[in-house]
């Protein structure tokens, strides 16, 4: 359980780390003030005819040739990932083998000694079987 959930963790934090880098552009087309066309990573598809009408103003002039007085506008939002990662490392100050090992051996020293032959375990009995259930519900071992 203790490794799945380090697994899971490994995996999200890879997953905050990839999305918070990310970088990426949404491109809009406009055509007077309604939205006509929408991509993300790529560029819009513009106007698909040379003439158009454009809200109020193309309906009362008729229709308009895309030029300079065209009412077509393209919007583009960037949105910028963090571009620099802190790459933190973490060191830790282990106490010196010196110190430990003098100190295991004392530890040692401290443990009474116990004989295998003073072991005395009491007699095991097993329970008594009430019900024999393997008869009960028929499953036989073959």
């Amino acid at each position: 359980m203790k490794k799945g959930a380090l697994h899971t963790f490994s995996v999200l934090m890879a997953i905050l780390v990839l999305f918070s880098t990310i970088s990426f552009t949404v491109e809009k087309h406009f055509c007077g003030k309604s939205l006509v066309g929408h991509a993300v990573f790529s560029s819009v598809e513009k106007c698909k005819s040379e003439t158009h009408s454009c809200g109020v103003e193309g309906m009362m002039s008729g229709h308009m040739k895309m030029g300079k007085d065209s009412c077509c506008s393209d919007k583009t939002e960037k949105i910028t990932g963090q571009d620099e990662l802190n790459l933190y490392s973490i060191s830790y100050n282990l106490v010196s083998p010196t110190f430990i090992i003098p100190k295991t051996f004392m530890l040692v020293d401290l443990l009474p000694e116990v004989s295998p032959e003073a072991i005395n375990y009491p007699p095991y009995q097993p329970p008594q079987l009430v019900y024999d259930f393997q008869v009960m519900c028929q499953v036989f071992i073959i």
